[in-house]
């Protein structure tokens, strides 16, 4: 009989997987903006919140913060590489107003919080519950920021009976992940991962129920036309552990 440690061992590994997807989600998007040379009307917004996110389930799963989380430490690790990329990808082809936004976007999270996070952790608290209490509600904050965003999405889908910009397969994956990490979070009791992915995998529920509610009802033509729009509303509803 599977132990408790293997099956959440065995299901962080399947988390993985499917968060590894949802970052290489924006992949064609930077294809498209390669290709133009242009950031075009695509804005870094995702990216930079996603990377701020990354780092800080990164930090989160390290051991002296909170032990035995070494697979939200690689996909997030990961992640945190990939929306690097993306955000390199965009400050090279972005123009200069951008570029000093994604500057100053990049000092304050990386040189300025994430600097006076880690120090006030590992400098004022002394033990793993202590710390791994302060940083996961704070990833749980930053987790509903980002799940609120399909919001917008939603309320157009509901607004004009049309899926067309909510891609089914990203809502799909969306639902999955949280519901992954949902169990993962069971195995070993962790209310830090649980409750926003929780919130995730209701997120994805929602958005399959509307897709299953609208979709005879969209009208799917000038397909063409929308690539781009689709392709901006899947780049905000990554999901991470």
């Amino acid at each position: 009989m599977t132990d408790a440690h293997t099956a959440r061992t065995i299901v962080g590994i399947i988390g993985n997987v499917i968060s590894f997807g949802l970052f290489c989600s924006p992949i064609p998007t930077m294809i498209k903006i390669w290709k133009m040379k242009s950031v075009s009307e695509f804005k870094p917004d995702p990216y930079l919140a996603t990377v701020l996110n990354c780092m800080m389930w990164s930090f989160y799963g390290l051991p002296f913060v909170h032990p035995d989380s070494l697979l939200v430490v690689t996909i997030n690790g990961t992640g945190l590489f990939m929306e690097l990329v993306y955000v390199t990808i965009f400050f090279i082809f972005a123009t200069s107003a951008i570029r000093r936004k994604i500057t100053i976007a990049m000092v304050v999270e990386l040189l300025i919080f994430m600097s006076v996070v880690i120090f006030c952790t590992l400098y004022c608290l002394h033990t793993t519950k202590q710390r791994s209490m302060l940083i996961g509600i704070m990833c749980i904050v930053f987790n509903v920021i980002m799940y609120a965003s399909p919001l917008t999405v939603m309320r157009l889908v509901i607004k004009t009976k049309s899926v067309k910009y909510m891609p089914f397969f990203l809502s799909l994956a969306s639902f999955m992940n949280g519901v992954v990490w949902v169990i993962y979070a069971c195995l070993k009791f962790d209310p830090y991962i649980l409750i926003p992915n929780g919130l995730g995998s209701l997120s994805g529920l929602v958005q399959l129920i509307l897709y299953a509610t609208y979709y005879k009802t969209t009208n799917w033509n000038d397909e063409d036309g929308d690539k781009e729009k689709r392709f901006t509303n899947a780049e905000i509803q990554l999901d991470r552990a």
